[in-house]
């Protein structure tokens, strides 16, 4: 990987820890610590199981989390971009980091070691607060998820998957800017490459999506909404 110099006080990425402290006469000594490269896209930076290295912010890109199931399977737990915090799932409870990270294209990545972020949760109170409460929200989510999954069948699981991405990524050009393999699909939404090929087929045919090559597009968000209203889609 890459060296890149990113700059915080430039950064462009308002929910960013970081940036969002940079504010304190404190973080200017913690931000020379950080270090940035690049890492490209299909690359691994964050092995599940290895030692802890650390916070990863994503400065540009976009980034897949995924963890180990059954078989040795791995499954995407999380799609991140521009901003959000990678490899706090094991920071300060674990000595390994509980998921795998990859970069889904060319992605700056800003690390700040278990030293810099235990020297800043100690003496940046307004810091540590906003990562408590970032914490308490992860945490409500993923017991949401499990409910709403739980009781959905593969169709709803891929809907929901779709409607997830739309509104985490947005859409360009009439597709979800975010490109995904069938297999990444499948993967996120807990279902086999072949049943989540066959979920999109049909949901093509009925006119609510569009596919080219890998792309996705939306076409009816209503109805697609629709179907999985009674799982209160609306609640995450």
């Amino acid at each position: 990987m890459k060296e890149e110099q990113a700059i915080c006080y430039t950064c462009i990425n308002e929910n960013c820890f970081i940036k969002k402290h940079l504010h304190l006469e404190k973080m200017t000594h913690y931000i020379a610590k950080k270090k940035s490269f690049v890492c490209k896209k299909t690359n691994q930076f964050i092995t599940e199981g290895s030692p802890l290295n650390g916070l990863y912010f994503i400065c540009s890109g976009k980034v897949k989390t995924v963890k180990t199931g059954i078989n040795g399977r791995e499954q995407i737990v999380r799609l991140t971009k521009n901003g959000d915090t990678i490899g706090f799932r094991g920071f300060g409870t674990s000595k390994r980091y509980l998921i795998g990270a990859y970069a889904l294209e060319d992605t700056i990545l800003c690390n700040f070691s278990n030293e810099t972020m235990l020297e800043i949760l100690k003496n940046v109170p307004e810091f540590t607060y906003a990562l408590m409460l970032f914490y308490a929200d992860e945490l409500n989510k993923s017991e949401n998820n499990i409910r709403k999954i739980a009781h959905m069948n593969v169709r709803e699981r891929v809907i929901d998957l779709l409607l997830y991405i739309h509104r985490k990524f947005g859409q360009t050009n009439g597709f979800i800017d975010i490109d995904l393999s069938r297999k990444e699909i499948a993967d996120f939404a807990g279902t086999t490459e072949e049943q989540a090929i066959r979920v999109l087929s049909n949901l093509k045919k009925e006119l609510l999506i569009k596919t080219v090559g890998k792309r996705i597009g939306i076409l009816n968000i209503s109805a697609l909404r629709s179907e999985i209203m009674e799982h209160k889609y609306f609640s995450i």
